[in-house]
């Protein structure tokens, strides 16, 4: 059986960007589970295999 690694890119992403994409929803900070997918490079259904 063969195993694979998972590689860890490093991205840049602009504080603008990011900060964009941060909500506050009942005085708490929050993504949309969308945007972290696009942010990780993963379909959103991913984040939720957990």
């Amino acid at each position: 059986m063969r195993k694979t690694k998972t590689e860890l890119k490093a991205v840049a992403i602009a504080d603008d960007v990011l900060a964009n994409k941060i909500y506050e929803f009942r005085g708490q900070k929050v993504m949309l589970d969308s945007d972290l997918a696009e942010l990780y490079g993963v379909e959103t259904r991913r984040l939720k295999e957990m």
